[in-house]
């Protein structure tokens, strides 16, 4: 059960995961301490499934992020669950969804060229046999990226 307190650290550390246990706690009216045992509680119960830093791609040689429809051969559990794995262990795989729809996943990759990505393209969706086709979308501005799930503090005014 997640009270307004909680809510409140949690819209906090996903904008800025590093201010302090005090900050966190001046913010939304707890001690450190007790700001320190629910981010414990959050991490333990994987609300908080990890602390990372958000890399601008374009800062570290990825210019292009793209953007990759696939359908896979047909639904069953192991080509998914085969497919699913070999995105997992692929570092330029962003995102991967498992889908509903006309597609059965969804793939953001990012890419340094398209030398790069003819590479990616033809190893995991062109020679792949689970892979019936593909369709990819290059990403022209990223115009919001984001992880950040918004948490509902109870403050929230209800629309009619």
């Amino acid at each position: 059960m997640i009270d307004q307190f909680d809510a409140k650290i949690l819209n906090l550390v996903q904008q800025n995961n590093r201010l302090t246990v005090e900050q966190i706690g001046n913010r939304v009216g707890l001690s450190g301490s007790a700001c320190q045992r629910r981010l414990g509680r959050f991490r333990d119960e994987k609300v908080i499934r990890g602390d990372v830093a958000v890399v601008d791609p374009a800062r570290v040689g990825k210019m292009l992020t793209m953007i990759i429809d696939v359908t896979v051969e047909c639904e069953r559990p192991d080509v998914v669950i085969q497919f699913k794995n070999t995105m997992r262990a692929h570092p330029q795989v962003m995102q991967c969804y498992y889908v509903t729809g006309d597609k059965d996943f969804i793939l953001v990759v990012c890419m340094r060229d398209m030398e790069e990505f003819e590479a990616f393209q033809t190893e995991f969706c062109t020679d792949n046999p689970m892979i019936n086709r593909f369709s990819t979308s290059v990403v022209v501005d990223p115009v919001k990226v984001g992880l950040a799930v918004p948490v509902d503090t109870g403050d929230e005014k209800i629309r009619p």
